[in-house]
């Protein structure tokens, strides 16, 4: 009897003869393969659930930490929007935190200068403050064509995927009514 085995069903077939060997020979013991998973470096941290903070679909993360490290991220597989799904963005998250570029203090920059110099976080947000404080006043329409505007259109906020609804409403509060900005968007809609 003469058989005709294909190049293509020589390779299945040998494929299929080593994993069936590796596995007898070697052997695969499932109960020492259980023992060694609790010696996983996340097996004993307590996942902290988050939102992705890379746009606006607000896909749930699921991030293992200690004290001073993030270990690791997955999706969340009991999030309703990505069910544990993530894109090429929301997998590398964890380096938002362990990139060696990151930076962790506020920096300014002199007007004519070349060089960014680390500052504290108060001169920071006074300084941000105050530009904000010197632009409204500067540029502040209390009338126009003899109608009320009480606005400005030099200063313009951008709202982030990370703000939920409630901040994204406070923002809008503040930035609307509190200092009178007309140029008001979110990253959601761009």
């Amino acid at each position: 009897m003469e058989m005709n085995v294909t190049r293509r069903q020589f390779l299945k077939l040998s494929g299929a003869v080593a994993a069936t060997l590796a596995v007898v020979e070697l052997g695969f013991d499932e109960k020492k393969a259980r023992a060694e998973s609790s010696d996983f470096k996340i097996a004993k941290l307590k996942p902290t659930p988050t939102i992705c903070p890379y746009c606006a679909v607000g896909c749930g993360i699921l991030v293992y930490s200690t004290e001073d490290d993030v270990v690791y991220t997955e999706g969340d597989p009991d999030h309703p929007i990505n069910e544990g799904k993530l894109c090429s963005k929301g997998t590398t998250v964890r380096q938002v935190y362990t990139s060696e570029k990151r930076v962790t203090k506020p920096r300014y920059r002199a007007p004519g200068s070349d060089k960014w110099e680390e500052v504290d976080w108060d001169f920071a947000l006074d300084k941000v403050a105050k530009n904000i404080i010197e632009t409204r006043d500067r540029t502040f329409i209390q009338k126009e064509n003899g109608i009320t505007v009480n606005r400005t259109d030099s200063i313009a906020y951008l709202g982030g995927a990370a703000l939920d609804n409630e901040e994204c409403h406070l923002l809008q509060k503040l930035f609307r009514a509190g200092l009178g900005l007309t140029y008001i968007e979110h990253q959601a809609r761009i």
